[in-house]
């Protein structure tokens, strides 16, 4: 689609809604996500100013690290300092999770009903959390893009309020139900997981209306394939269906070892651990999966308590739950995650399906402590590992989903 196609279109269905006089939030994801957003906010901006009475721009961090004036400047589309040249009467904002006064309670999912919409997995009761600025405007306007991913199904749409502008017991309780499911069991998956289940059960509590503009673009690209409006539940299953068609490759045969490159927009291990996620399933047992990132530095900016936990399967957890109960459950979700599939007993210990190695600025000590494998990342020449049997290297990774094709040949 172009500028100009696109531009349009959201001109024309916002035109629809009863929006004038009123307060609108728009939901936009951080830099970790490729949108994009100078041009849909641009469009956005241009069909509601000066319609509504007031429009802010509330970036879903989830637990990410706060964006810098520049960063958020560059994302968005303007000058630093200079927000109201390019778009008059708006007002940018991240959501601060950090800080207990930016959010506000909107009830609590009981742990029977958690039990219903997790088949049984979680029977927790879950607080509702979510930032402030969702309640105070008289609309919710989500806007980003659709992927693959590896706690709900497919990214966007609700997700965007939960976890994305939500408090830390959301975030735990949805990531964990994640963990308990796997990755491997839910990246990918179209329709409603269980997940999605609890999140949609979350977004019905806000208040405000709720809108959503769902957004398939090109992985590490700014190319729209198609735009979906409307109710957040519609927009986001009609964007899903194109995501599954655009996104996911399907190989078919198992791979003996991938080369994930990441690019510089994932900062940290807690970020970038997607280029494992999006691979993991087309590595035959006993493969490795080699992130390569020569930029990254950090496990985790705003996470350090998984330094202490370390990476580990599932079941390591499940299996010692009083032991590890007390940490926040995102932390150990997100250790699972990077860890993949495996198994754990008290006389055999852990034994995992794949090997994971970094080949980052990590250093090599804090990378063993963690339980990874460590590569030195000057020794990894990226061109050497192409056209190599059994080998699959991954350029821009973290978005594009690898799959077995139905009936693949075992073996690599």
């Amino acid at each position: 689609m172009g500028d100009d196609e696109v531009e349009a279109f959201i001109h024309e269905q916002l035109s629809h809604v009863r929006l004038d006089g009123r307060s609108v939030c728009v939901l936009v994801p951080d830099a970790t996500r490729s949108c994009p957003l100078p041009l849909l906010v641009r469009s956005v901006h241009s069909a509601l100013f000066p319609r509504v009475s007031r429009l802010t721009v509330l970036v879903a961090l989830g637990t990410h690290a706060a964006m810098s004036e520049a960063a958020r400047a560059r994302h968005l589309g303007y000058s630093p300092s200079a927000l109201d040249e390019s778009y008059p009467g708006m007002r940018v904002v991240d959501h601060a999770w950090w800080e207990p006064g930016s959010l506000v309670t909107l009830g609590t999912i009981s742990a029977a009903r958690t039990a219903e919409l997790s088949n049984g997995m979680l029977s927790e009761d879950v607080p509702v959390r979510v930032n402030r600025a969702v309640v105070e405007h008289d609309v919710t306007l989500i806007v980003g893009p659709v992927f693959p991913h590896e706690v709900v199904g497919f990214s966007g749409g609700n997700k965007y309020l939960f976890p994305g502008v939500s408090g830390q017991e959301f975030i735990d309780a949805s990531h964990w139900l994640g963990a308990l499911i796997t990755s491997a069991n839910t990246i990918g998956v179209l329709g409603i997981t269980p997940v999605r289940a609890l999140i949609d059960e979350a977004a019905s509590m806000v208040p405000s209306d709720r809108l959503a503009l769902c957004v398939v673009n090109g992985s590490g690209s700014k190319d729209i394939y198609s735009l979906a409006f409307g109710e957040p539940v519609a927009a986001w299953l009609a964007a899903a269906e194109v995501s599954a068609q655009t996104h996911i490759r399907y190989l078919d045969a198992p791979v003996l070892k991938v080369l994930s490159i990441l690019p510089e927009k994932y900062s940290d291990m807690w970020t970038g651990a997607k280029g494992f996620y999006k691979v993991e399933p087309v590595v035959a047992d006993g493969g490795q999966v080699v992130i390569y990132a020569p930029h990254m530095t950090q496990l985790a900016v705003t996470h350090p308590f998984l330094a202490d936990l370390g990476y580990h399967c599932r079941d390591f957890y499940v299996k010692q739950w009083d032991r590890f109960k007390g940490y926040h459950w995102g932390d150990i979700a997100h250790s699972t995650h990077l860890r993949g599939a495996g198994t754990y007993s008290p006389l055999e210990g852990e034994r995992s399906r794949v090997t994971v190695t970094l080949a980052t600025g990590i250093p090599e000590n804090v990378v063993r402590s963690v339980n990874l494998d460590y590569l030195d990342p000057a020794s990894v020449d990226p061109a050497a590992w192409d056209d190599q049997r059994g080998i699959l290297v991954v350029r821009n990774a973290g978005e594009q989903l690898y799959r077995l094709s139905p009936g693949a040949v075992p073996g690599w």
